[in-house]
């Protein structure tokens, strides 16, 4: 899905869906924006960003910033997305200061304009990652950045790469993989994170008792083994990696 319009078609489908199913999307969208948050303000905070500009490239639906705002953090907010649905409902959030669509390449502002930038499960979904990083940290002091690590056994097996396809990841990533992108966009590390998600990611779609207490048990493995070897944990299964990059001082 490397064409551009084939994109923004698979991103409109994204969010026009049906009602009851347009519904419990939102509802997982405004689940995974607290975890991005709660990445976010870490991030920020062992940095000692305190940001009056945020700008939220691939905002989606707005609900990242939407949290962010609920959370008193990030200043003035805005976000660019490059479907027009998706614009559409982030507009209606008044929480939001601008949200305005872009070509998925080129940011409609200044340098500078912003103190932080993020980049929240986007550039798993480029063909040229380092180049829109790069573009981002033009507009933006400081970028946060958060992937999924998918290079992982159990993302190998094929109804997983099924899935990350049906998706849009075109990138499938490791940490190293994830670090490389950072340094060709000219950036550096500040601080950095992983995190294998908490108990209501993995319940959210378990629709009966059984799939309810496999999900618990899968969730409680996968915690334990990240809490005591994160570095197999990242080597087993998907984990989600975000870190805070700016420039290298001159």
């Amino acid at each position: 899905m490397e064409d551009p319009a084939a994109l923004v078609r698979f991103y409109d489908d994204a969010y026009s869906r049906e009602p009851a199913e347009a519904a419990l999307y939102s509802r997982w969208r405004a689940l995974g924006a607290v975890g991005k948050a709660d990445h976010v303000i870490a991030l920020c905070t062992r940095a000692g960003v305190s940001p009056g500009g945020t700008f939220d490239v691939g905002c989606g639906d707005g609900a990242l910033l939407s949290e962010l705002h609920r959370r008193g953090f990030g200043g003035r907010l805005a976000g660019v997305e490059i479907t027009e649905s998706a614009v559409e409902i982030a507009r209606a959030r008044p929480e939001i200061d601008s949200v305005e669509c872009y070509d998925g390449l080129h940011l409609p502002a200044p340098d500078r304009a912003y103190d932080l930038g993020v980049l929240s499960h986007v550039l798993e979904h480029v063909p040229d990652p380092a180049a829109l990083l790069a573009e981002v940290a033009r507009v933006c002091r400081a970028v946060v950045v958060e992937v999924p690590l998918e290079a992982n056994w159990s993302a190998r097996r094929t109804g997983k790469r099924e899935h990350a396809a049906e998706v849009g990841h075109l990138q499938r990533l490791d940490l190293s993989g994830a670090q490389e992108i950072v340094a060709r966009a000219g950036l550096s590390i500040a601080v950095e994170l992983d995190d294998p998600l908490p108990l209501e990611v993995h319940r959210f779609f378990a629709d009966s008792r059984r799939a309810r207490v496999s999900s618990t048990a899968k969730w409680a493995v996968r915690a334990a083994v990240h809490r005591l070897a994160p570095r197999l944990a990242r080597r087993v299964f998907t984990v989600h990696y975000a870190c805070l990059c700016v420039a290298p001082a001159a």
